[in-house]
């Protein structure tokens, strides 16, 4: 029973770790600012800011590195992915109009992509490392 436990577990951990590092990214990132910049001229933006967008890549580096590192690609490629994807759909699903269907596919496909693009340079860059080690 221990054995299953802990074959489980490893199978789980390594995409369960960075979904919730993105959860709680998003949360502490983008969660709290949920009003849009009205502009003098009446146009509206936000409501997140570059730097708070910026500050949820910037953290989410580490955990998807530190998975990659330690073999688990798909793991931090899915894992980050379905964090994200999960937020953004909490965080907007009381749109009216039903148009965050449409945000949270690109939040998707955004960070699948530039997950999966982290993790290749992240391996890349760790076997060039160790042949040269070597």
């Amino acid at each position: 029973m221990r054995r299953r436990l802990v074959t489980t577990s490893s199978r789980v951990l390594p995409f369960l770790v960075p979904a919730l590092a993105a959860l709680a990214a998003w949360a502490g990132w983008l969660g709290w600012d949920q009003q849009r910049d009205v502009h003098p001229d009446g146009s509206t933006s936000g409501p997140y800011e570059p730097w708070q967008v910026i500050g949820l890549v910037l953290t989410l580096l580490l955990p998807v590195y530190r998975t990659v590192s330690r073999g688990h690609i798909a793991g931090a490629v899915l894992g980050t992915t379905a964090g994200l994807t999960a937020a953004a759909w909490y965080d907007w699903s009381d749109d009216a109009s039903g148009l965050f269907v449409i945000g949270v596919g690109l939040v998707m496909t955004g960070s699948l992509a530039a997950t999966a693009a982290v993790s290749g340079v992240t391996t890349l860059a760790g076997r060039g490392t160790r042949h040269t080690a070597s």
